[in-house]
């Protein structure tokens, strides 16, 4: 019986020990005090994906990392860096996918040129099969 307790016990300890002791990161929900350098940032916020919840931007999501990746890009600001700067530094430390705006890179031209020559292909089929019904 005191060995069935015990792991009991320890079942429900354990996600209790499995908590994080950080404190949270210091601008992740506290707004700049200057309304423009807030808006700056709330702007790039919003461009920026979470890399927890993946269908929402870090300014919407209550994930942890978003929090912390908010506190980066408002401490980031406040210091005088360039929103610009700070999305590629993000680019460059989590890759493309973290932002929400496209990059013309040149491996995605494929990517890019795909639809357009789709449609074009598209239209010299209905041109083909107009042509053979006229004849």
């Amino acid at each position: 019986m005191t060995k069935l307790l015990s792991l009991i016990l320890l079942f429900v300890a354990a996600p209790l020990a499995a908590q994080t002791a950080l404190p949270p990161a210091p601008y992740a929900d506290r707004q700049i005090a200057d309304p423009a350098l807030e808006r700056q940032a709330r702007d790039l916020m919003l461009t920026i994906r979470c890399l927890t919840c993946q269908s929402q931007s870090i300014a919407d999501s209550n994930a942890s990392m978003a929090g912390d990746m908010r506190s980066q890009i408002r401490e980031r600001i406040m210091a005088g860096e360039r929103p610009e700067a700070i999305r590629a530094w993000l680019i460059e430390r989590y890759g493309d996918w973290v932002s929400y705006e496209p990059t013309a890179a040149p491996i995605l031209w494929p990517l890019w040129a795909a639809p357009v020559l789709l449609l074009l292909l598209g239209g010299l089929l209905v041109r083909g099969r107009l042509k053979r019904k006229e004849r």
